[in-house]
């Protein structure tokens, strides 16, 4: 027996009763965020994928309060680390440490770090070393970590919204490339309009702030996870999206002279990504099966950290996101 409406056997209802809470969510986060739909959109694409986000953008641009938002709206446990240069690993995933009852009987007890949550909010994460940024990368895969060879299991469901500051200010540190490959998205934050954010300086400096409500909760967050892999996909879209990935490869010859603008390429997560970004967009828009539009709009923030371009091309000013851009145009 289905435990929700979201897990019948007609996928269409699911989708529908999908759609109608999706409207709430989007509606709730849009009383407290203004003027980033295209951000809400690709980090609501992120979580309902079961995926993690890294929030890009400089300061001030409302990347904790969205996630501090959807924590509230989806109903999640959420917690939050401010990544500093001195933070350890054992701040972040938990230790062992000698409990002493008064028994005469001594036992290691294990005290976990906050990464025990439902979403962690890893905030500039950039400004922590190497080793403490590899901490996350065995949770982020495996939803689980070791400490002192013991496996403990994170909670469900489990997503890591990290912040990162763009690499040109000081005292960051580029994360490698094996942690950017189990981000789900890069989502590239801007500044608002002029009209949004003249809507953000009357709402947050008249009266008190409008708070968001929870309309989802952990169990019902991940029966629409299991829909979306449900959701039907074509034999052509899904032809597209394997051609545009593998068109991304430096060794590829799909389009001449790309492959030498490119260092590496996107490997099997993109293609994987791409599969359920585009069902969830889909739904998102109140569709049943996603486009060829679908996997334009979102070939940009999966791809755009799992590529890199060659110094000759960055010497020519060629970016990751234009060389995006042409692998896009050459599939459609």
């Amino acid at each position: 027996m289905p435990t929700s409406i979201f897990e019948g056997d007609d996928i269409a209802r699911a989708v529908e009763a999908t759609i109608e809470k999706l409207d709430q969510v989007k509606r709730e986060i849009g009383q407290v965020i203004f003027g980033q739909e295209r951000v809400i959109e690709e980090t609501l694409i992120t979580l309902l994928a079961g995926g993690h986000a890294l929030l890009v953008g400089v300061p001030g641009l409302a990347k904790t309060k969205l996630a501090e938002t959807l924590g509230t709206v989806l109903g999640l446990v959420e917690k939050r680390v401010q990544f500093t240069p001195d933070l350890m690993p054992a701040d972040i995933l938990g230790s062992e440490v000698l409990d002493d009852p008064g028994t005469g009987r001594q036992n290691f007890r294990f005290i976990p770090g906050p990464i025990f949550a439902q979403l962690l909010m890893a905030d500039e994460i950039n400004r922590a070393s190497p080793r403490t940024q590899a901490a996350l990368l065995q949770a982020m895969q495996e939803r689980k970590v070791t400490v002192a060879g013991h496996d403990h299991a994170l909670p469900t469901p489990f997503h890591v919204l990290a912040t990162q500051n763009p690499i040109e200010q000081e005292g960051t540190y580029p994360l490698p490339e094996a942690q950017l490959d189990r981000f789900f998205m890069q989502v590239n934050v801007d500044y608002p309009s002029a009209e949004a954010e003249r809507r953000m300086m009357i709402a947050t400096t008249t009266g008190a702030e409008a708070q968001p409500r929870r309309v989802l909760d952990g169990p019902t967050l991940l029966a629409m996870q299991r829909l979306v892999r449900r959701m039907p996909i074509g034999d052509q879209l899904i032809d597209l999206i394997l051609r545009l990935v593998r068109a991304g490869r430096p060794e590829n010859d799909a389009i001449p002279g790309l492959g030498q603008q490119i260092a590496w390429g996107p490997g099997p997560r993109a293609s994987q990504a791409l599969m359920l970004a585009v069902r969830v967009r889909a739904l998102l828009s109140g569709r049943l099966a996603p486009s060829v539009e679908d996997v334009l709009t979102l070939a940009p923030p999966v791809l755009r950290h799992r590529m890199a371009v060659s110094f000759a091309a960055r010497a020519e000013g060629i970016t990751v996101d234009d060389v995006v851009e042409r692998l896009c145009r050459h599939v459609a």
